[in-house]
């Protein structure tokens, strides 16, 4: 607003409405981008670069094979991804046991905006979700299931 005046004072009567719209695109142009983070959140949305950033936290792991889900939501302040990762389906349950904490040690290490980590390990040969469906569960017309005697 003080350029605004002294442009008026120096006989621009229009300086004033000019600095006064430039500060107006400012502000507007301020409260777009807040209003977009605060509503992509609002709908757990999160930048697709941090599943990539989790993805290759978690693929240099030891033992591990592949990464083949990542889903990340906010909780609170921190994200909290869940992951799902492959490992030689010949390994007990011990040994899958151990990587997934070492995927889980890895993320939390190296992504300090993450909350927790859950890790989900799957042989080689059935990995992913597609190999996760239960038959009879479907949702997709909403009609709830039983499961009688």
């Amino acid at each position: 607003m003080f350029f605004g005046a002294v442009g008026v004072y120096l006989g621009f009567p229009l300086a004033d409405l000019i600095v006064g719209l430039v500060i107006t695109v400012a502000i507007l142009r301020i409260v777009w981008g807040s209003g977009k983070e605060v509503f992509t959140r609002a709908i757990d949305g999160i930048d697709p670069a941090i599943s990539d950033e989790i993805r290759d936290a978690a693929v240099h792991t030891e033992g591990m094979k592949d990464v083949t889900e990542v889903r990340v939501r906010w909780s609170g302040h921190r994200l909290l991804p869940e992951v799902n990762i492959a490992a030689d389906p010949e390994l007990s349950v011990e040994a899958g046991h151990v990587i997934a904490k070492e995927v889980r040690h890895q993320l939390l290490y190296h992504l300090t905006y993450l909350s927790d980590a859950v890790i989900h390990v799957d042989p080689l040969n059935a990995s992913g979700e597609e190999h996760h469906y239960v038959s009879g569960h479907d949702y997709g017309d909403l009609t709830p299931h039983r499961h009688d005697k």
